[in-house]
């Protein structure tokens, strides 16, 4: 250790995931996932903050995503984190479901060609994460039996 500080590189995203992000936001924006499907790699792993086991491909991580906009009220992203490589990103939000506010964010890993190949969630804190498990268990359960997102 010399005493000087390391020089940090500015981090920026590459540029097929920018491409992806902006959909992205845009898609959330207008409160319409639609144009999902062509973001997602086909073998996409999304982790939900309510399962053990992450659920893999892109039509269930689709169903999944988009039923989550609709049990969210008063979404808003607040901050992005990009990773060294400029594949990763944390998204920070703040949403709503029912009565009950929550924080969390969304890592998402992307594929060089701007695909998304992972998506996990993390929130806090745990009475607005019961809210949202117990909503999107009552709205996938006739859709995924013996699921729960």
């Amino acid at each position: 250790m010399t005493g000087e500080p390391e020089a940090i590189a500015a981090l920026a995203v590459q540029p097929a995931v920018a491409e992806a992000l902006n959909k992205w936001h845009a898609m959330i924006a207008a409160g319409d996932l639609g144009a999902l499907p062509a973001l997602l790699h086909p073998q996409v792993v999304f982790r939900s903050p309510m399962a053990f086991k992450p659920y893999a491909g892109a039509p269930l991580v689709a169903l999944i995503l988009s039923t989550v906009t609709k049990v969210f009220e008063d979404f808003a992203y607040h901050r992005e984190l990009v990773g060294r490589d400029g594949l990763d990103v944390v998204l920070e939000f703040s949403a709503k479901v029912g009565e009950r506010e929550l924080k969390g964010i969304d890592m998402i890993r992307f594929d060089e060609q701007g695909a998304i190949v992972e998506f996990e969630v993390m929130i806090r804190p745990m009475s607005g994460l019961q809210a949202l498990g117990d909503e999107m268990a009552r709205r996938l359960a006739p859709l995924l039996p013996g699921k729960t997102a």
